[in-house]
């Protein structure tokens, strides 16, 4: 198969091609930063658009943008302007004041979505745990749950903290961890009857069920989007016993979907639901946002140092306005199905290796056969060798999720290298 002959963007900054006059030495960082990630041998300086450049110049399409968070992409003027006027004016005085931005963020969310309240914090973790610290105060407080449990899914993700990593159904990162925090009970993701059972059989004596956490498209999991059907039982669920619903929406929100929220596409509405990558366009911001009813924290309940500051808010602000401004949802639509069906085409030339292509917007998954000998992370590597950047979900997943920004020509150029990845690597 063919794609058509790609053009070079027409914005490219006149330094971009120049090597750094510092070689990066990789052995020099090693010593210093603790090896807490299994790194590419990648060093990455300057970026503009979908477009970054390493250490040494050589171009790529980046098709992580820092794991689902660059929504605008690189050095959008937006965002350059918005970073330079906040940190000139007011970067930070914590949360002993009140900071007038933080006001401006939290409205346009709340009438963007179906949310009453909102938490600012610093990341997704910290979102998460903030719903979990929530979700454990309105079952003792409202539903008289002495012992509550929260339910989540088999290939969840939702944090490195030590609580949110025992809300991950995910063995490999509790590993070495333990004792890990009590009151965490795992289903199998889109399964209605084994939550109806957990329901069931969770209560007995002090303990019961009392929310149920649970992403609309499990991303580290595999880029497995929900089922409508099950999330509307979810939804029902509970309804009926009172319990609050909570979505995790921190890599599939603000737009990456093909819709703001991710619940958009499943047709209900959550209780709780939790944000970061996407929302700051790279610059650290997470939030919880909730319904008016189970607002239940007081003053010196939870806390946030840094969560919400002046400088912060003020960017983030000017993400959600661009989005709506520049009408990037639409583009984030047509590339994504864009995207997706030149992926599928990919498949079915490689049949005998990849399994699936699915996702929602611009996060996508292609999932190679358990039987065949290719991996992500070998797919990850080979794909630097052709200048585009992308990242593995899991041994057998492999994520794209270009910034929201990302053209036809990009989405061409990304589809040409991933045919002559698997041309290589199944000669």
């Amino acid at each position: 198969m063919s794609f058509p002959t790609l053009v070079e963007p027409a914005e490219i900054p006149p330094e971009a091609n120049s090597k750094s006059s510092q070689p990066f030495d990789a052995d020099n960082f090693n010593e210093v930063v603790m090896s807490t990630y299994g790194r590419f041998p990648l060093a990455l300086e300057r970026g503009s658009g979908c477009r970054v450049w390493d250490t040494q110049g050589k171009e790529y399409l980046d098709f992580v943008a820092g794991i689902a968070t660059c929504t605008l992409g690189h050095a959008h003027p937006a965002m350059v302007e918005a970073v330079t006027k906040n940190i000139q004016k007011l970067h930070h005085v914590s949360n002993l004041y009140y900071i007038p931005e933080q006001g401006e963020l939290a409205k346009w969310i709340i009438d963007h979505s179906c949310a009453d309240r909102v938490f600012f914090c610093n990341s997704g973790a910290e979102a998460n745990e903030a719903a979990i610290k929530l979700a454990r105060k309105y079952a003792h407080t409202v539903l008289e749950i002495a012992n509550p449990i929260i339910l989540t899914a088999h290939a969840s993700f939702h944090g490195r903290t030590l609580a949110t990593i025992t809300a991950t159904g995910q063995p490999k990162y509790q590993k070495n961890f333990d004792p890990l925090v009590p009151g965490f009970h795992y289903v199998p993701y889109n399964d209605i009857a084994a939550v109806e059972a957990a329901v069931t059989e969770l209560d007995e004596g002090n303990y019961r069920v009392g929310a149920i956490l649970i992403e609309p498209l499990q991303g580290e999991g595999g880029v497995r989007p929900g089922d409508v059907t099950y999330f509307q039982k979810l939804r029902q669920i509970c309804d009926e016993i009172g319990i609050l619903l909570m979505f995790d929406e921190v890599q599939v929100g603000m737009g990456r979907s093909g819709k703001l929220w991710g619940y958009e596409h499943l047709g209900v509405e959550p209780d709780v639901f939790t944000s970061a990558k996407g929302l700051g366009g790279g610059i650290p911001i997470g939030a919880m946002m909730t319904k008016k009813f189970c607002d239940v924290f007081q003053p010196g309940d939870h806390a946030s140092t840094f969560g919400g500051n002046p400088f912060v808010c003020g960017v983030a602000l000017s993400v959600c306005q661009t989005l709506e401004k520049e009408n990037i949802l639409e583009n984030v639509q047509e590339q994504g199905a864009h995207l997706r069906e030149g992926l599928k085409m990919i498949a079915r030339k490689y049949g005998q290796h990849i399994a699936e292509v699915r996702g929602w917007g611009l996060i996508n998954g292609m999932e190679i056969k358990a039987e065949s000998p290719l991996t992500a992370p070998d797919f990850v590597k080979a794909a630097i060798d052709q200048g585009l950047l992308l990242v593995p979900a899991g041994p057998k997943v492999v994520r794209f999720v270009p910034p929201l920004i990302v053209t036809d020509t990009e989405i061409n150029q990304a589809l040409q290298a991933v045919e002559k990845v698997l041309a290589k690597l199944t000669a």
